[in-house]
């Protein structure tokens, strides 16, 4: 699985980073960083709810 960022809808609110620290980080001016972008298995589930809390849907989890 992968993650994909649409760094033009996101607005930094930090929902990602709250749900999955190891894979999002998100500075002091808003600006979002995917941490690592391949995720394994044991860690599908909190990266599937970070993206699904993304408030403005920047966020896609991409099969491979």
């Amino acid at each position: 699985m992968k993650i994909e960022l649409d760094r033009n809808r996101c607005e930094g609110h930090a929902m990602c980073e709250a749900a999955a620290p190891r894979f999002f980080s998100v500075d002091d001016e808003g600006d979002l960083t995917i941490l690592e972008d391949q995720v394994p298995e044991s860690e599908k589930s909190a990266v599937n709810s970070a993206v699904l809390s993304c408030p403005v849907a920047a966020l896609k989890l991409l099969s491979p």
